[in-house]
């Protein structure tokens, strides 16, 4: 690690170490600094996707393989965060690639049906019991937006239950009472893991709710897992007041070979899917049973319209054939999300050993680091807590070339190594020491 670290000032403040930290990174990338700035000419803040920005200026990354990317300044950096989970096959899995050139070779834009979408649909609808029929889209966001909608069509009725803290895509973001931008769909906003408030809330508001829609774990809030007692709780009430359940899974279908609906046993009426589905090609999709679904088969009087130009593209439907067929089997998505929970145990191992103020949460490979020891069921829990802390770790990982989300979210690829791990650990450990006094 690059040392402006804080151990030769003891009596430094986290604000002034965070400075520090801040005024090594920026001194160590112009080439970035000056993107940036040219960027902003013409995108807002120089950013076209929120997510990836940070102060003072984000990292512009030229090139990926395998597990690294390298900066515009020319610093490689092990990529722990995996592309918020769709880089899970890494940067250039040679299968994927082979499966991408033969569809280039065969044209772009063919205007018709294509046999890949018949395997990928086949391969998603064998892989998660709770999908009977799919329909693709572009994206998670419209995969969450055609699920929403689908369930107010069916059940007649126009309420949406939402969680505080929840993200569903970039219409549909709710954390601190949500966005002004987000679809204008009536919500009803509950606390996650709340079983009792919750239950209370559907109860009071049934006669009208369509769906409950939920992350069987929470991503964007840090990677905090649904309890199996307010999943099942979830599945039952929604039954009873007439309403549909959605499954969020975009994120967290990776984390079994059937997403962590096969870990908790609770299935739900309507699943959507995105990310790592198609290959690391632009993906979204929306299934269910096949009652629900089929109000979009066109070749019923009353059908219901889909449309959307790439929901059938040729690359995607390649790149997921190939992805879900031959990569990502059930055998290495249990290896590797076994993997990812022994890393965490490490982690937090490392952390109490210490007794510092942090802890990693999540399932398999999928991690969030928090500021705070406490338990944390829900954002609620995460009010107050320094995310400096978070800041200060993730400028000194970097200059220790590790990279992951500013935020503390980490989500490994299949590319990531056991030496890799080793290494972030080390690392990791040496940050722990060396910012003991401000941490």
């Amino acid at each position: 690690m690059t040392s402006s670290s804080s151990d030769t000032r003891p009596n430094a403040t986290l604000q002034a170490a965070l400075a520090d930290a801040e005024a090594t990174y920026v001194a160590g990338r112009p080439r970035s600094q000056a993107a940036h700035r040219e960027a902003s000419e013409y995108m807002p803040g120089g950013n076209t996707r929120t997510v990836l920005y940070h102060a003072p200026f984000p990292i512009r990354v030229v090139h990926g393989e395998t597990q690294n990317i390298t900066d515009a300044d020319g610093h490689t950096y092990v990529n722990m965060l995996g592309e918020y989970t769709a880089g899970l096959f890494g940067h250039s899995h040679p299968v994927i690639r082979r499966a991408i050139d033969k569809a280039l070779d065969h044209g772009l834009n063919l205007s018709g049906h294509g046999e890949n979408e018949i395997s990928l649909a086949r391969l998603v609808c064998e892989r998660f019991p709770s999908i009977e029929r799919v329909r693709f889209t572009n994206s998670g966001t419209e995969a969450n937006l055609m699920a929403i909608s689908t369930a107010r069509y069916i059940t007649g009725k126009s309420k949406v239950m939402v969680f505080d803290g929840g993200y569903h895509g970039g219409l549909l973001y709710f954390s601190h009472g949500g966005i002004p931008i987000n679809a204008p769909f009536p919500y009803v906003v509950a606390p996650y893991n709340n079983v009792a408030e919750t239950q209370k809330l559907i109860r009071s508001h049934g006669d009208d709710l369509a769906c409950v829609i939920a992350e069987p774990m929470m991503g964007a809030t840090g990677c905090l897992p649904g309890s199996l007692e307010f999943l099942e709780m979830l599945r039952v009430e929604t039954s009873d007041a007439g309403a549909l359940l959605i499954f969020d899974e975009v994120m967290t279908s990776r984390l079994s070979p059937g997403g962590v609906q096969e870990l908790s046993g609770v299935h739900a009426d309507l699943t959507t899917l995105g990310k790592y589905i198609g290959g690391g090609m632009s993906f979204g999709a929306f299934g269910g049973r096949a009652d629900l679904i089929d109000v979009y088969d066109p070749q019923r009087p009353d059908a219901i319209p889909h449309a959307g130009t790439f929901n059938n593209n040729v690359l995607t439907m390649a790149a997921g054939t190939a992805a879900l067929a031959e990569v990502y089997t059930p055998a290495v998505a249990r290896d590797l999300n076994a993997r990812g929970d022994q890393f965490r145990d490490r982690l937090n191992q490392i952390i109490r050993s210490r007794e510092l103020s942090l802890q990693f949460t999540g399932i398999g490979s999928l991690l969030g680091l928090h500021a705070t020891a406490a338990p944390i069921l829900g954002p609620d829990d995460l009010e107050g807590v320094d995310d400096q802390v978070i800041d200060l770790i993730f400028f000194d990982l970097l200059e220790a070339g590790y990279y992951m989300a500013k935020r503390g979210f980490i989500a490994l690829s299949l590319a990531v190594t056991d030496d890799d791990l080793d290494g972030f650990a080390a690392a990791f450990e040496e940050i722990l020491d060396s910012r003991r006094n401000v941490l």
